[in-house]
């Protein structure tokens, strides 16, 4: 059987990914250091507006509130025993929203990073990590979700002991790596060196990308990177709304709704199929790239000069692969997924 996603994507010319999640539950409340995914147990009816939120403004993909639902994450808030559990919550929720929405809509379950270093450096191993991301797996896979779907990556390590851990779950999945280091992930991976690892899996993902890292215009060039590889493969991009600002105590994020319609026109064009947002990025940006997308074709692939007058300054004079940019960088602080 054909899943859903892939049934969209081969009648589609781009679907619609959603917006930031830990933004959005900042606003309704939730408390810096609190674990989201409780939520799923303790606040449905929010959760059910943070899902209702991207499918309202016409995303054909949203992500559930399970990215910290690992055994590793939730640790830090004694309830690793209730893994299957949070995840299969915030999948049922999904699989509602999307139910009730009257049209093809994707749940996705989100996975993240476990936060572990794998050894030799740190104590996470191979086989633990399947464990984890497995276990996780099937308890999105027991609340209804579609796809799984691996977001913030910086290790090739841990990219492939998901990709392992989803095929035990059966289940088909997606995953993006964040490019938030001059270019490259945190552990080094270059976009060409993802895309290489991407098409030597066993159980290769529908597709995959980049998702926050620094601002937008730094993920189109790491997105040029892929397609400049000739993936036949879907190609993900989901950037950040803009620079994130410090006001009145709280982190704030300037990209415009215009900007991002911008970007989702410039992603598009880049080579990406599945066009979302990532930190900052709400649902009002997620109505306006809706309009921008169907109200234009697929043009010609940006260059390195148009994105950065349309998007702004990249934060590093290299893409990571050593070839040099040629364009005046702007110096960004890293940040957190939000």
């Amino acid at each position: 059987m054909t899943d859903l996603l892939s049934e969209l994507l081969s009648s589609r010319d781009w679907l619609l990914a959603d917006g930031a999640t830990g933004t959005q539950l900042f606003a309704m409340g939730l408390q810096a250091g609190d674990a989201p995914e409780l939520w799923n147990a303790n606040e449905p009816v929010k959760i059910r507006d943070l899902y209702s939120g991207p499918v309202d403004a016409g995303s054909d993909i949203f992500l559930t509130n399970s990215f910290g639902g690992s055994a590793s994450r939730l640790k830090l808030h004694n309830a690793q025993s209730r893994v299957r559990e949070l995840n299969r919550m915030a999948a049922e929720i999904g699989r509602e929203v999307a139910d009730a929405s009257g049209r093809k809509v994707v749940v996705a379950g989100s996975v993240g990073p476990t936060g572990e270093i794998f050894v030799p450096m740190g104590e996470m191993t191979h086989e633990l990590a399947v464990e984890q991301f497995h276990e996780q797996a099937e308890g999105l896979k027991e609340g209804g979700a579609d796809v799984c779907w691996l977001e913030t990556i910086s290790a090739p390590e841990e990219y492939k002991a998901a990709a392992e851990a989803f095929a035990l779950a059966g289940m088909p999945w997606c995953g993006t790596m964040s490019f938030d280091t001059a270019g490259r992930t945190m552990m080094g991976v270059t976009s060409s060196a993802m895309a290489d690892m991407v098409d030597e899996l066993p159980t290769p993902p529908i597709a995959f990308g980049a998702n926050c890292g620094t601002g937008s215009s730094d993920l189109l060039r790491t997105v040029l990177g892929f397609a400049a590889q000739g993936t036949t493969r879907p190609i993900i991009a989901k950037g950040n709304a803009g620079i994130p600002k410090y006001v009145d105590g709280h982190i704030c994020y300037d990209g415009t709704p215009d900007l991002m319609a911008k970007y989702a026109i410039m992603a598009r064009n880049s080579g990406a199929s599945i066009i979302g947002g990532c930190c900052g990025t709400q649902p009002k940006h997620l109505t306006h790239m809706r309009a921008a997308l169907e109200n234009s074709e697929r043009g010609e692939r940006p260059t390195l000069e148009q994105i950065t007058q349309e998007l702004g300054a990249f934060s590093s004079a290299n893409d990571g692969t050593g070839d040099s940019a040629a364009l005046p960088a702007k110096r960004r602080t890293r940040r957190r997924k939000t």
